[in-house]
């Protein structure tokens, strides 16, 4: 047994065997040095990158507390946005399959409140949710922290950048003194420090290295003039064809123009950012998911959250101020032991930034010249996916297995043309791909699914 083995661990015999089922047999850094003391009831504040495992750090701390035959809300986990809030949500119960009559509930805003309300009267073992709609329950009565014994704040850096320090301020009013906090951030800034202090009792500080394996990521500078960026990004989309594509942008604005440029050029581009209704970011987030969107523009705020596992390439439109953002940016690709791409375009203004972030990973940076590059053609960017939107979702009882076996039963579609099926409450996301999308399109507009008809629309 080797020392970063969970069997190593004082775990339940259940838990063990779930996390032998999943394939969860060797701690990553974040759980090894993390998951002791969060055991043993200390409280914790831990930086770790994208995809570090830390999720599952602290799920089974949460897991390893419950008191099962008590139906109060005995863990609470603070997300910044609904995205990451769902993400979690399924971990955690992946984590609870071995134990019985666990009860995980999401209470995130751009949803109605009466389905929340009647979930709550049933009650939770566990509630993840986003800042302002925990809140809201909380002044309404309808959720109760009196039983609480664990918090945990996750990516605490953003939900202080998107201005949620007064909401938790009032939720952490409302919560038990004597309850263990878990404190998880991708980057250490002084309001992380801060915040630690107040809420925290002599935490125990755990920081396991942001950088990337170099050999994962092959990270390139591209010097550009202010004017030249989004001719750049379309010279760079061109020469590269990723099959996914993620471009930073530090505002709202400049995410919303790249996006809407690259469309006009032919690229599969979508935006997402603050200003989108929820309906909206779970549509642009599914089809870029199922690869039915090829390029995905965003801002650091509206990509927390995204879970992306085969990204083939990072493209900061513009450098950010903090180094740690940076790393966090670019270490989306590249995992799983994939190759990935991290490109940034670099003006004369952003030489600070560039030397900041050489500094912190102590290494030069190589420089790229743009003209080296092909030009990109005028056609080609198409994604090899189209998406299928049917309307209708889990509050009709559709399952991805519904609509996998509508497509491949009558409809004739083989199973090989199906990509991701993503199931929302009243809209279901299917990706075909392109050679079989106006079949399927045909197929399932005139048989019924599941005993009834749907609705179904392409995205263009």
């Amino acid at each position: 047994m080797t020392p970063s083995a969970f069997a190593n661990l004082d775990l339940k015999n259940s838990m063990l065997k779930n996390l032998d089922s999943l394939g969860y047999s060797e701690m990553t850094p974040i759980q090894a040095q993390s998951l002791p003391p969060i055991l043993a009831g200390s409280d914790v504040i831990a930086q770790a990158k994208t995809g570090s495992g830390k999720t599952a750090a602290f799920g089974i701390g949460l897991m390893e507390r419950l008191v099962v035959s008590c139906f109060g809300v005995q863990g609470l986990v603070l997300c910044p946005t609904r995205e990451l809030a769902d993400q979690v949500c399924k971990e955690l119960r992946r984590l609870a399959r071995f134990t019985d009559n666990i009860k995980i509930l999401t209470l995130c805003g751009g949803v109605p409140f009466g389905p929340q309300f009647g979930s709550l009267e049933h009650g939770a073992h566990i509630v993840v949710g986003t800042p302002g709609r925990i809140l809201d329950h909380l002044r309404r009565g309808s959720l109760d922290l009196k039983a609480m014994r664990m918090l945990v704040l996750d990516e605490a850096d953003r939900m202080l950048d998107m201005g949620f320090a007064d909401d938790l301020a009032s939720i952490l009013a409302a919560a038990p003194s004597n309850r263990q906090t878990l404190l998880f951030s991708a980057t250490y800034p002084k309001s992380i420090a801060s915040m630690s202090a107040r809420v925290q009792q002599a935490p125990v500080t755990i920081k396991v290295d942001a950088r990337h394996d170099d050999q994962q990521i092959e990270q390139l500078f591209f010097m550009v003039k202010p004017e030249e960026r989004i001719a750049a990004v379309a010279r760079i989309l061109g020469h590269y064809r990723a099959e996914s594509s993620l471009i930073f942008c530090n505002t709202k604005i400049a995410c919303q123009q790249v996006a809407d440029v690259l469309k006009e050029r032919g690229f599969s581009a979508l935006a997402i950012h603050g200003d989108l209704e929820q309906r909206e970011r779970d549509q642009v987030l599914a089809r870029f998911a199922n690869k039915s969107v090829s390029v995905l523009v965003a801002t650091d705020v509206a990509a927390r959250g995204i879970d992306i596992k085969e990204l083939s390439a990072v493209i900061n439109f513009e450098l950010t101020r903090d180094p740690e953002v940076h790393i966090h940016r670019i270490g989306r690709t590249g995992r799983a032991g994939e190759q990935g791409l991290a490109l940034s375009l670099v003006t004369a203004t952003e030489n600070r930034r560039v030397a900041a972030i050489e500094d912190y990973l102590g290494a030069k940076i190589e420089r790229a010249e743009l003209e080296s590059l092909r030009m990109p053609s005028a056609s080609g960017h198409e994604a090899p996916m189209v998406c299928l939107c049917i309307e209708g979702g889990r509050k009709n009882k559709l399952r991805p297995g519904d609509i996998l076996g509508a497509l491949t039963g009558e409809a004739g579609i083989p199973g090989s043309e199906v990509g991701k099926i993503n199931v929302f409450d009243f809209h279901t996301y299917a990706a075909i791909r392109r050679s079989s999308a106006k079949l399927a399109l045909e197929r399932l507009s005139t048989n019924k699914i599941k005993g009834r008809f749907y609705k179904i629309r392409k995205f263009n």
